[in-house]
């Protein structure tokens, strides 16, 4: 019984470290997609925040293309998902991290905060690589 006791905390960690690594590798993906789509189709994209969710549009639609986001992640509510963009002009920046046509990106810092726990990455502008600056799960 104390052995099942003992287990049982161990594996709730294991759980939120999984949804928390999910949650980093799929912003991570939208952030690949980002990248790949802004050069291959030769337009900026952005990353932009909406309510709950992050979703990917081109910056500037054609006139025939459907008014709609490429790619969106989603997350739960008690989330929060925190852009802070350390080179923009104004302190009162629009929510919008933007990707160019030749594969760079604004540099940005991006933090998680929900129930499986917080992570924080620095993103580069060259490379749009992460840099994990912090991650704890709950």
């Amino acid at each position: 019984m104390l052995l099942l006791m003992l287990a049982v905390p161990s594996l709730t960690g294991v759980s939120a470290s999984r949804r928390l690594k999910q949650s980093l590798d799929g912003f991570n993906n939208l952030v690949r997609l980002a990248q790949q789509r802004s050069v291959t189709e030769r337009r900026p994209y952005l990353i932009a925040w909406g309510k709950n969710s992050v979703y990917l549009r081109p910056e500037v639609f054609a006139e025939d293309e459907e008014v709609k986001a490429t790619a969106e992640f989603r997350f739960s509510k008690g989330t929060t998902l925190r852009l802070s963009l350390p080179a923009a002009l104004a302190d009162d920046h629009p929510w919008e991290w933007i990707f160019w046509p030749s594969g760079n990106c604004e540099p940005a810092t991006v933090q998680f905060r929900g129930p499986p726990g917080i992570w924080t990455a620095n993103y580069s502008p060259l490379t749009t690589l992460p840099d994990v600056i912090q991650y704890a799960a709950r």
